[in-house]
């Protein structure tokens, strides 16, 4: 199977779930549109992992193991943060950018 072929299975964590949930909930008491769009947003982008996730930047923090995460820009504030073991990408959080998310080492 060539690589650009090959499929990922993904798959998102309960944790990541309760995250964008969260989020949602937030941004929905300022516009429901918003919050609508956020989750229209993972939806597509995590499902866009299953082609080549290594294309998206690690993500470079002080506080996190270098080389051990991804990052997916959503809505432009929020960051689908995967990893990526064999043929699996894992979803682990969905983190606001304007917060700190340094105990994902």
């Amino acid at each position: 199977m060539d690589s650009e072929n090959k499929r990922y299975i993904v798959v998102i964590s309960e944790d990541a779930r309760q995250m964008l949930i969260s989020h949602a909930r937030f941004l929905a008491q300022v516009s429901e549109q918003a919050a609508t769009r956020l989750i229209e947003d993972f939806q597509v982008r995590a499902k866009s992992l299953e082609q080549f996730p290594e294309r998206n930047p690690w993500l470079v923090d002080k506080l996190i193991s270098s080389g051990k995460y991804r990052k997916l820009l959503l809505e432009k504030r929020y960051l689908l943060v995967y990893q990526i073991k064999a043929n699996i990408a894992y979803v682990d959080a969905v983190v606001d950018t304007r917060q700190d998310y340094g105990w994902l080492s």
